[in-house]
């Protein structure tokens, strides 16, 4: 087997960990710098396969196999690889201790003005979530149903928290994602002609299983605490909710989320594309 000699970090006054420790804690300054960390083999790899541009790669000691192991995928980075004593390691990780690997990678651009959609899409808005693992669950779960695109509307977290990241399974790196206003947002989806369908519950809403979903549409939430912003209402086309004891005020966002997306994706026939 290759022995592959890297460059060792000991110290946590090491300049490279102390901008690890940074990205980590601090949204600003992973805006600032453009770039954000991931952690675990995994979610890596997602980053890799996705186009991503790695900076630097910090692998515990404890674990010099991984990079034998992985190293089809990890091989052109050694030049920015570093191993860090195990104690330090321990200390920078954000996840349990069964991750062996830290990368700080570039951020991509998520601007409307980029995005070239398809012909009949089935786009997820979601509008100022606040809840980092609410977010990561929506977008497995839109990976999960093919869902086109994920927008999010004025937003409250940055899209590379690392909480979203590991909810997410790294599948933040593949869904498209678009971040903008909802000003913005609702003008695009009324010059390309895409049926707004907002989820809040209201003196108009009306069930979810009692309209015809037909493409293109999007399907519009908020966040638990607030809702939808009342600009949503109004250029809405339809308004839905699902079915609840009345007792229950709401259901978590990411739950609702799935209720409503796999009906969707039901009865607009897109669920062949998974099955």
């Amino acid at each position: 087997m290759q022995i592959i000699e890297l460059k060792k970090i000991t110290s946590n006054n090491n300049p490279l960990i102390k901008r690890l420790k940074i990205l980590q804690i601090k949204s600003s300054q992973r805006k600032k710098n453009k770039s954000f960390i991931a952690e675990g083999v995994k979610e890596i790899e997602k980053a890799i396969k996705n186009n991503y541009k790695i900076e630097n790669i910090f692998i515990s000691e404890n674990s010099l196999l991984l990079v034998s192991n992985k190293k089809n995928i990890l091989s052109k980075y050694l030049k920015n690889c570093f191993i860090v004593k195990s104690d330090l390691f321990n200390k920078i990780c954000y996840r349990s201790n069964d991750n062996n690997i830290i990368a700080i990678i570039k951020a991509k651009e998520h601007k409307l003005d980029s995005l070239i959609i398809s012909e009949k899409p089935l786009i997820v808005i979601i509008q100022s979530p606040e809840k980092p693992g609410n977010i990561g669950a929506i977008i497995r779960t839109l990976t999960a149903a093919k869902i086109d695109l994920l927008i999010i509307a004025d937003p409250k977290t940055d899209i590379y928290n690392p909480n979203i990241i590991r909810s997410s399974l790294g599948y933040v790196f593949s869904l498209p994602i678009i971040i903008d206003t909802s000003k913005n947002i609702i003008n695009f989806l009324k010059s390309n002609k895409i049926k707004i369908i907002v989820a809040e519950i209201n003196e108009k809403s009306i069930y979810h299983d009692e309209i015809n979903y037909n493409l293109p549409l999007a399907l519009v939430l908020g966040s638990e605490d607030l809702g939808i912003d009342n600009n949503w209402i109004k250029k809405s086309d339809y308004i839905i909710k699902i079915p609840m004891k009345s007792n229950v005020d709401s259901l978590n966002l990411s739950v609702s989320a799935g209720i409503l997306i796999y009906h969707i994706i039901y009865q607009t026939k897109r669920i062949k594309l998974i099955k």
